[in-house]
């Protein structure tokens, strides 16, 4: 996926994740007028909902290896108009360009633990730059269930290359992003915490959440067609195509719903 489909597909999904973020931000209860970061920011959707955690006298700093998404974040930002609330760096989240212990807390989802680099470096990263006392927090879409009726084709799904990444065959199991308690106590964070947060739809959906899961059934299970049986298949295409008659979001009784899971803890140097 190019990184113009990326960013399209990261706003049109952001209706899904949006209220449950907010949820998971709001259980870290960021100190008021504290200042953190946002590492792994991508187009700074989730640096929004840390400016309103941390109010008005509060900063976030976002950051990202990727110029195309900080761009696009400052333009986000800005219509938001907090752009003296919120700043963006270019930067690697393993090499994080600040000095130790910056920000009063520092905050990755979807990004520290959830894809193919080693989560322990990444990690010590985030504790490196924050204060002591002060929060070092992870966060990633842990489930989901999307095909009402069909648990078998979802179980099949799931056990494709894309519907179990970011974990892969052969890697270690204690680097599986949901073993994260582990690595915080291994770098000494304190009082190292986890919590599952569920979000739920169903029908009849607004064109907005419609639109927002077309998009996550593309992204979930990206080229499944290539590992899928000819039976398999042909069922994900009836279900899952939008064109199709029997796609699955007309149905009347449509429920679906997904999980993303928080681990936190407190710096200790």
């Amino acid at each position: 996926m190019d990184t113009d489909s990326y960013i399209h597909s990261l706003l049109v999904a952001n209706p899904l994740r949006k209220s449950t973020l907010r949820k998971v931000i709001e259980t870290l209860q960021l100190p008021p007028g504290s200042r953190g970061l946002d590492a792994g920011c991508g187009i700074g959707l989730q640096c929004l909902l840390l400016a309103e955690a941390v109010g008005i006298a509060g900063h976030v700093t976002g950051l990202d290896v990727s110029k195309e998404f900080l761009n696009r974040g400052e333009a986000i930002v800005e219509e938001a108009g907090l752009s003296e609330r919120i700043s963006f760096k270019k930067g690697d989240v393993g090499n994080i360009p600040f000095d130790n212990k910056t920000f009063d807390w520092a905050w990755s989802a979807d990004c520290v633990g959830y894809g193919p680099l080693e989560p322990l470096p990444l990690l010590r990263e985030l504790a490196r730059v924050v204060k002591p006392g002060g929060i070092v927090a992870i966060s990633g879409w842990s489930s989901e269930n999307l095909l009402p009726g069909y648990p078998r084709l979802e179980a099949r799904l799931k056990a494709t290359s894309g519907g179990i990444a970011p974990f892969v065959h052969g890697k270690n199991p204690e680097m599986h992003f949901l073993r994260a308690l582990s690595w915080f106590r291994e770098i000494g964070i304190k009082e190292p915490d986890a919590k599952v947060f569920a979000n739920s739809f169903h029908a009849p959906l607004s064109r907005e959440i419609r639109s927002a899961l077309v998009d996550l059934f593309n992204m979930r299970w990206p080229d499944a067609e290539l590992e899928l049986s000819f039976d398999d298949l042909s069922e994900f295409r009836r279900l899952c195509q939008p064109d199709s008659p029997s796609f699955i979001l007309n149905i009347s009784d449509y429920y679906a719903f997904f999980t993303y899971t928080l681990f936190w803890g407190k710096n200790d140097k």
